[in-house]
C-alpha cells in the first residue's frame, strides 16, 4: 500500500487518499476523452486522443479522477452570461455551430467542458497543496481561446485560465502560464490583461487563427504579457533559442510560485492545420526547459494541460514525451525531424527581448 500524506486543509484530499497517491513525489494525470463532444469532420474530435489510451499504463504516472468545475471556479474567468448562454445553447439547440472557428457544441458539451476545467483545477491543486509533484491534465474540450465573455476557436471554457485563478485563491500570490501551442492564447491573454498576480507568454505561429499575438500587445503589460510570434517551419532550433533568451528571463523576472504549460502538439511540423518546425525531440527539449525553471523558481510545482494537436500520433508522442520531462526518467525514441530548413528568428528573437527589457 502507498503512502499517503494529504494536506487536511486541502478539500479535495480525501479523494487523493481514496486513490492513493504517494504525495509530493507522483505525476499526476487526469485524462477526459470527452467521446460525446464530437462533430462530424471536425478536426478537435475525440480521436485525437485515441492512441493515449493505450500508452497511459505505460508511463509512470498516477491518474486522478476529475471534479467538474463549480460555478464558482468557472466565474473566476468567464462572465455568468456567457456561462448560461453555453448552457443554454448546449441543453435546447445542440448539436450546433457557435462561431466561425469554427466552434460546435453537442448535448454534452457544456458538462464536457465543466469537466475539462475542473479537470485542470483537480490536478493544479494536488500539486499546489503537496499531494504531487507535478501534472498532466490531459482535456477536451481546449481551452485557450475561450476569452472571458465569449467561446471560440474549439475552446468552450479556459481551463488554464481558471485553473491559475483558482491558484490564486489558495494562498498563491504569483502564476503563470507558458503557452507553446501553434495559436496564440488569446483567451488567456485576455484573462489576464488586467491582473498583475497574472503573467502569460505566447510562442505561436504568425499569421494564422485567431490573428492576435503581435509583439506590441498589451502595452500596459509589459514582462507579464509576453508574445513571440514566429514564421512558418520556426522548429526545434528556433524552439530551443526562444526557451533559453525569453522563457528564462520571463520566468526570472516574474518569479511566479507556480508555472502552468498550455501543451499544443499542433506546433508540430506535420500537424494537418498549421505551418510550424517542431518534432517530438524538440517537444521533450522543451518540456525539460519549463520543467527545470519550475525546479528553480517554484519549487517544482507545474501542470501541462493539453490544448491542439490534430494528428493523433503527434498528440501521443507529444504526450509521451512531456511526461518524460516531468517524471525524469526516458529519452524520446520517436525520429520525426522536420525535413523543412528553419527560418533565421534571430530578429524577432531580439526584438521580443528588446521590448521586455532583457537585452
Amino acid at each position: 500500500m502507498k503512502q499517503v500524506l494529504c494536506n487536511p486543509d486541502d478539500p479535495d484530499a480525501a479523494l487523493y487518499a481514496q486513490n492513493g497517491y504517494n504525495a509530493g513525489m507522483t505525476t499526476l494525470y487526469t485524462f477526459l476523452q470527452s467521446p460525446e463532444h464530437a462533430y462530424p469532420d471536425h478536426p478537435e474530435r475525440p480521436g485525437r486522443l485515441e492512441l493515449l489510451i493505450s500508452k497511459l499504463s505505460s508511463y509512470s504516472v498516477e491518474r486522478v479522477e476529475a471534479k467538474p468545475a463549480s460555478p464558482e471556479d468557472v466565474s473566476l474567468v468567464h462572465h455568468p452570461k456567457l456561462v448560461a448562454a453555453l448552457e443554454k445553447v448546449c441543453r435546447e439547440e445542440a448539436p450546433a455551430i457557435i462561431d466561425y472557428a469554427p466552434t460546435y457544441v453537442t448535448h454534452t458539451s457544456f458538462d464536457d467542458a465543466l469537466l475539462a476545467a475542473g479537470g485542470v483545477t483537480t490536478c493544479s491543486r494536488a500539486v499546489l497543496h503537496g499531494e504531487a509533484r507535478n501534472a498532466f491534465a490531459l482535456v477536451r474540450p481546449p481551452g485557450h481561446h475561450a476569452e472571458p465573455d465569449r467561446a471560440m476557436g474549439f475552446c468552450l471554457f479556459n481551463n488554464v485560465a481558471i485553473a491559475a485563478k483558482d491558484a490564486l485563491t489558495h494562498r498563491l500570490e504569483r502564476v503563470m502560464v507558458i503557452d507553446y501551442d501553434a495559436h496564440h492564447g488569446n483567451g488567456t491573454q485576455a484573462a489576464f490583461l488586467h491582473d498583475e498576480r497574472a503573467a502569460f507568454l505566447s510562442a505561436h505561429q504568425w499569421g494564422i487563427y485567431p490573428g492576435t499575438g503581435w509583439i506590441t500587445d498589451a502595452p500596459d503589460a509589459r514582462k507579464r504579457i509576453v508574445n513571440v510570434p514566429l514564421p512558418a517551419y520556426a522548429g526545434d532550433q528556433v524552439y530551443e533559442q526562444v526557451a533559453d533568451r525569453i522563457f528564462k528571463p520571463f520566468v526570472e523576472s516574474f518569479q511566479p510560485q507556480m508555472i502552468f504549460v498550455s501543451a499544443g502538439f499542433d506546433a508540430h511540423w506535420n500537424d494537418p492545420l498549421t505551418m510550424l518546425g517542431l518534432s517530438t525531440r524538440g517537444y521533450l527539449t522543451l518540456a525539460r526547459k519549463v520543467v527545470a525553471l519550475a525546479e528553480e523558481f517554484c519549487g517544482g510545482k507545474i501542470v501541462f494541460v493539453l490544448e491542439g494537436g490534430y494528428d493523433p500520433v503527434n498528440v501521443a508522442n507529444g504526450v509521451e514525451a512531456s511526461f518524460s520531462a516531468l517524471t525524469g526518467t526516458g529519452e524520446s525514441e520517436t525520429q520525426d525531424v522536420n525535413p523543412h530548413p528553419e527560418p533565421d528568428c534571430e530578429a524577432r528573437i531580439e526584438e521580443v527581448r528588446q521590448r521586455h527589457g532583457w537585452i
